[in-house]
């Protein structure tokens, strides 16, 4: 049942304004707390809380994988533990790049310009192959 508060959040657009981390705690011990016959809002609930993991996580999963890249986890090992086909790895992780290359904070790229080039240029050998 929903608290005084109105938690857990039955709606997209309420589970989003809570912090990432604190929704996916609250999916875990909704997910474990579930009863055998769940109520509407048990179901709504756990679908809000999902939706806004979801959410999160596919904003913020390109910045882990220029991570993994920038440590030098190959191409296959990145695909492989995103569960992602090797293109769209590339294809997120590009897309992210550009926009990062592009922005400036406090007169700097965010993310440095030459190390983008160089996981690039890395890419494209490991794609031909």
């Amino acid at each position: 049942m929903t608290d005084e508060h109105g938690w857990p959040p039955v709606r997209f657009f309420d589970a989003e304004k809570v912090n990432p981390f604190q929704v996916l705690l609250e999916l875990h011990s909704h997910a474990i707390g579930r009863p055998a016959t769940p109520s509407q809002h048990d179901v709504l609930a756990e679908l809000a809380l999902a939706a806004a993991v979801v959410s999160w996580w596919s904003r913020w999963q390109p910045m882990s994988i220029h991570a993994a890249l920038r440590t030098g986890a190959d191409l296959a090992d990145v695909a492989a533990a995103t569960g992602l086909d090797p293109a769209d790895v590339i294809r997120r992780w590009l897309r992210w790049a550009e926009v990062q290359t592009r922005l400036t904070i406090g007169g700097r790229p965010a993310v440095d310009v030459e190390e983008v080039r160089t996981i690039g240029r890395r890419l494209r050998i490991e794609v031909d192959l």
